[in-house]
């Protein structure tokens, strides 16, 4: 195996482990709303899902490790991600804020603060705001 395919094996697993997260997150009440499989069946192929691997996934996604990031700054780049999907799909008002929301915890922010993050997060995404100014204003929001 090359070392170019052992890279892209760790990648692709670690896309499914991060997939398989959300997964987790969005049955969080027990079911997939339309809404959530749209934003899934999105993310999936933002993420390179093949459809066996979706389809596995969906059915047994207690079997992928949960591994949010460890850094602050992959946290909110994972956020600024997921908040421009959940605002791109026009999942609309408390929808679009209870999944952002649920998604902020499965990324490991403190349960207390994600109504704050979440809403800062589509706040910035709706300005268009790019990666580096997003996570600026995220890491300076209480200031």
């Amino acid at each position: 195996m090359s070392i170019s395919d052992l890279f892209e094996s760790g990648f692709q697993k670690r896309n499914q482990d991060h997939f398989a997260a959300i997964v987790r997150v969005a049955m969080s009440d027990g079911v997939i709303n339309d809404a959530e499989r749209e934003f899934l069946d999105r993310l999936a192929t933002r993420l390179d899902i093949t459809e066996t691997d979706y389809k596995q996934i969906l059915k047994d996604y207690n079997t992928h490790p949960i591994n949010p990031p460890t850094s602050y700054d992959r946290r909110l780049e994972r956020l600024y991600d997921l908040a421009r999907m959940v605002w791109a799909d026009h999942i609309e008002g408390p929808n679009q804020h209870g999944l952002l929301e649920r998604l902020c915890v499965g990324l490991g922010f403190n349960q207390d603060n994600v109504k704050y993050i979440a809403d800062k997060a589509l706040t910035l995404v709706h300005y268009e705001v790019d990666l580096d100014e997003f996570t600026e204003k995220m890491k300076h929001m209480n200031q």
